[in-house]
């Protein structure tokens, strides 16, 4: 991304200089000759850094100083002077100045002095989204699991890692597609740089492209100052867009453009930005269909689909449950300070359970079961009732009982569901009391 310039200085000569060496230094460089020429170019146009003067007619530095701070809080200022004043150095860095610099300074200084400047700016971007994040509850647990669709997965995370392909992960809600997202990130050639995460879901349709573009001041109701978006904060890092199913057509657009080009505008703005970010893109939705009905761009589809990674719902994986479990109630045990084992009938019931949720849910169900149990092992009765019943309901591939065994189960089961009676239960399994009674005696 290059990096955008405003030479503020109404010593024409000066300032001719600096936006035709600075130019040269590969940034792209504007200039004004006052103050108020200075904050109509902040209000309408993107600006990384300010080189800005001290005394000026009309309006003085630091008084420029204060409103661009206001109007732009992520913009860089550098004041210049040809006055030696410690009480003007002092007042700057008070206001919000990066650097305070005298006249004439050596351009080589300038030059490095801009780049700090900017890279201050970026870390401050990227450290406010990761907090957000975190506010939003978005946490990341290693990628977990040992059956042939899972290895299939890990392999392909491994292959495309170190490349700059786009990445389009699907699978249903809770099954881990943040995950995997984070596990390309890691292995990829960007790891050192941030993984940035925009929901689609979570946000109104002009928030959202706000999150991810930023925006201008001005250019919506509440807007009262500028603000660099996520994309800016992914800066040589990943941008991970999940939910991108549930993206308003506009915002498609906007997103095929940025992976086209790697150009976008900040919401309200005029002027064109560039970025060099990975994009890695999930949905829970068939967007094949959604191209069928003309919710999603086709031409977006197939841009995000260079590779593709389908991870499989938990149901689907059974014979992982158990690794999951154990993993969760550890990482759980470790956060809660506890020691806490699970029964092998607990285990079963979780095994059974189809989990909707997918790997979300269990993970939240351990964490809740953890934090209220009492004693040091988790068994059946400490299990949210929807998941016994449910689990004592589901035909259980992975334990093999005989016909007898899978007859009373599913008759303590109908029992169950009717509080224990026995004349209704015997009228569901159309049998006669007798012969139910005569099932549940012990042999």
């Amino acid at each position: 991304m290059k990096i955008q310039l405003l030479v503020v200085d109404d010593d024409e000569p000066f300032r001719h200089v600096l936006l035709k060496e600075l130019s040269r230094r590969g940034f792209t460089v504007d200039g004004a000759a006052d103050g108020k020429q200075a904050l109509k170019y902040i209000e309408k146009d993107a600006c990384h850094v300010v080189l800005l003067d001290m005394r000026m007619p009309e309006m003085d530095g630091l008084t420029v100083l204060t409103q661009i701070k206001q109007i732009s809080p992520s913009t860089e200022v550098i004041m210049l002077t040809a006055y030696a004043d410690l009480n003007d150095a002092v007042e700057a860095t008070k206001r919000g100045a990066f650097h305070y610099l005298m006249k004439p300074a050596q351009l080589a200084e300038v030059e490095i002095l801009i780049r700090r400047a900017h890279e201050k700016s970026i870390l401050e971007a990227q450290n406010l989204a990761l907090r957000e994040q975190l506010e939003r509850g978005q946490t990341v647990t290693e990628l977990v699991g040992e059956s042939p669709s899972m290895k299939e997965t890990q392999e392909i995370i491994r292959k495309v890692s170190p490349t700059d392909a786009t990445v389009l992960i699907l699978g249903e809600s809770g099954v881990g597609k943040e995950v995997v997202a984070h596990e390309i990130h890691a292995k990829s050639l960007r790891s050192h740089k941030p993984l940035v995460v925009v929901d689609c879901t979570v946000l109104q349709e002009n928030l959202v492209e706000s999150e991810l573009f930023g925006h201008e001041r001005g250019s919506y109701t509440g807007a009262t100052s500028q603000k660099r978006g996520l994309l800016e904060a992914a800066r040589e890092g990943t941008l991970f867009v999940d939910e991108v199913g549930d993206a308003s057509l506009t915002l498609q657009a906007k997103l095929l453009r940025v992976l086209e080009t790697g150009e976008f505008r900040r919401v309200g703005g005029t002027h064109t930005l560039t970025t060099d970010v990975r994009i890695i893109a999930a949905s829970n939705q068939n967007l094949l269909e959604l191209i069928e009905q003309g919710r999603f761009r086709a031409d977006l589809y197939h841009r995000l689909n260079i590779v593709d990674i389908l991870v499989p719902p938990l149901r689907e994986r059974r014979d992982e449950i158990p690794l999951l479990a154990y993993y969760f109630l550890d990482q759980t045990s470790r956060r809660t300070r506890k020691t806490i084992e699970l029964s092998s009938e607990a285990l079963d019931i979780l095994t059974a359970y189809d989990w909707p949720g997918n790997v979300r849910e269990l993970k939240n169900v351990l964490e809740r079961v953890v934090i209220l149990v009492d004693g040091n092992t988790i068994e059946p009765t400490n299990l949210p009732n929807s998941i016994i019943q449910t689990s004592k309901a589901t035909f259980d591939t992975q334990r093999l009982m005989s016909l007898q065994q899978m007859e009373t189960e599913y008759i303590e089961w109908v029992l169950g569901q009717v509080d224990g009676k026995r004349k209704s239960a015997a009228e569901i399994l159309r049998i006669d009391p007798k012969t139910l009674y005569r099932k549940l005696k012990p042999s």
